[in-house]
Formats: structure tokens, C-alpha cells, sequence
């Protein structure tokens, strides 16, 4: 998988969710779900970011193309469960979900001990 082109494109998902969220849901949300929502954008966004660093790592030949994949593949799992278990509690208010949100941190954290440990091999 291109890492970088997959980054890219949830980066610009997260400014459309984040902006979805501070115009169309600012009626809808309180203030405890509004941050929920935000800290969800917030997450995606530094993930995301992180993707593009895989995907430029791995084209400049820094991280080899394994690990590469397997990172990416953390990082990118860590966002669909842990930003979006949180966007789906922000707009549901089912508190069970929050549950599910330590797994994408897990995720998250794997995934980025899994690039360190690339880094530190070399390509």
C-alpha cells in the first residue's frame, strides 16, 4: 500500500470531518461531546501524519517495505477504531463505545514502536 497516498487522503478526510463537525454539528453536540468529536479530529490528524511519514520513509528507502506495511497498517487501524469509536459516541452518546477506544490506542502505540524499531534496522 502507498502509505503516503493513504495519509494524504485521511488527512484531507480529517479537515472535512473537522469541519463537519465545527459548522453542521455545533447545534446538535454539547460541549462534552464536542470535545470527544475534537479530540477524534485531533488524533486522526497526528495518525494521519505519521502515515505520510511512513510512506515517505519507505519511498526514500529508510524503513524497509515491511515494516513500513505493518506500521502503517497499526497506525491506519488505530484510527478507524479509536477516532472512530470517539465520533461515534460524540454523535450517538452511547458511552459503551468509549470501551472500544483503548484498542485503537493499542494500535496506535504498536505502531509506533513498530516504526522505531524500523528506523533503528535501517532499510
Amino acid at each position: 500500500m502507498n502509505w503516503a497516498v493513504t495519509g494524504s487522503i485521511v488527512l484531507a478526510l480529517a479537515v472535512l470531518i473537522g469541519a463537519f463537525g465545527a459548522h453542521a454539528l455545533r447545534a446538535r453536540l454539547d460541549a462534552y461531546a464536542t470535545g470527544i468529536y475534537e479530540r477524534a479530529v485531533f488524533y486522526q490528524f497526528v495518525h494521519a501524519l505519521g502515515l505520510l511519514a511512513i510512506g515517505l520513509a519507505s519511498a526514500a528507502h529508510t524503513v524497509a517495505a515491511g515494516a513500513a506495511g505493518i506500521a502503517g497498517g497499526l497506525l491506519l487501524a488505530g484510527i478507524v477504531v479509536f477516532s472512530g469509536s470517539l465520533y461515534a459516541l460524540a454523535l450517538s452518546g452511547v458511552r459503551a463505545l468509549g470501551a472500544i477506544t483503548p484498542l485503537g490506542g493499542l494500535a496506535f502505540v504498536a505502531g509506533w514502536i513498530t516504526l522505531a524499531f524500523a528506523f533503528a534496522r535501517g532499510a
